[in-house]
């Protein structure tokens, strides 16, 4: 199986950081946030390969510099025509797998991969996306009757009533099919073009992280201001 990390964004929320470097590069214990993503991939034994797409042409060229010559990764520049796009550019790198993992550079998250590939062909989707029902709310929380605070919750963990989407994706064959017939589009949104379509046919499946902490790696300032997360995360991720 092949891994495609989508690192081309422009990482306009982490600004004026990412003037200056890429979102993917942005710093966790004077290690990029893309290199625990890679090691965490890695980890899966079934995964040969690691497809890296960016705008090397600009910024992204950190990354490649990062990785020098390692093997079993590959880089390809971002098309920029969308998330959808992208993968119909890398088709060919993708004709030999029946399915292949797409994991969105700023999702910080020990997902097990292995089982959620089990989900994705037992429920023979053409997509299974990573979610998850619980989340732990940066602010505090008030119980009030009548007007009157009654107690108050610190940062309490919610039962969300709708399941919250990842940016970790396991996508069939089929999707790229799907792209096909939209590329004379400008721009393919992975989400709004394709998986919106195959939602309603019931062909996505979704697979819970359960208890697993998940972080949108926006920015440095989101990464510094949920330390305690990031450090629990990257023990989950064994690294």
């Amino acid at each position: 199986m092949k891994a495609v990390i989508l690192a081309g964004g422009k990482g306009t929320r982490g600004k004026p950081y990412t003037e200056f470097f890429p979102k993917a590069m942005s710093p966790i214990n004077n290690k990029p946030l893309i290199d625990y993503v890679v090691k965490y991939l890695k980890s899966f034994s079934f995964i040969k390969e690691i497809i890296i797409i960016s705008d090397f042409n600009g910024l992204g060229g950190q990354i490649k510099n990062y990785y020098e010559n390692q093997k079993n990764i590959t880089f390809v520049q971002d098309s920029q025509s969308g998330t959808g796009g992208d993968l119909l550019h890398i088709e060919r790198k993708l004709k030999n797998e029946s399915e292949f993992l797409l994991w969105f550079v700023d999702n910080l998250c020990a997902v097990d991969v292995k089982k959620m590939k089990e989900v994705f062909k037992k429920k023979k989707s053409s997509a299974c996306i990573a979610t998850r029902t619980k989340r732990k709310e940066e602010t505090g929380f008030a119980i009030v009757k009548d007007g009157i605070v009654k107690e108050f919750k610190e940062k309490p963990i919610m039962e969300l009533q709708l399941s919250e989407c990842l940016g970790i994706y396991m996508l069939g064959q089929d999707i790229i099919k799907r792209i096909k017939k939209k590329q004379k589009q400008k721009e393919i949104n992975l989400s709004y073009d394709i998986l919106q379509e195959l939602s309603k046919e019931g062909k996505i499946s979704a697979f819970d992280i359960g208890d697993k902490e998940w972080i949108d790696a926006e920015s440095p300032m989101v990464l510094e201001r949920n330390e305690k997360t990031v450090k629990k995360i990257i023990k989950q991720m064994g690294l």
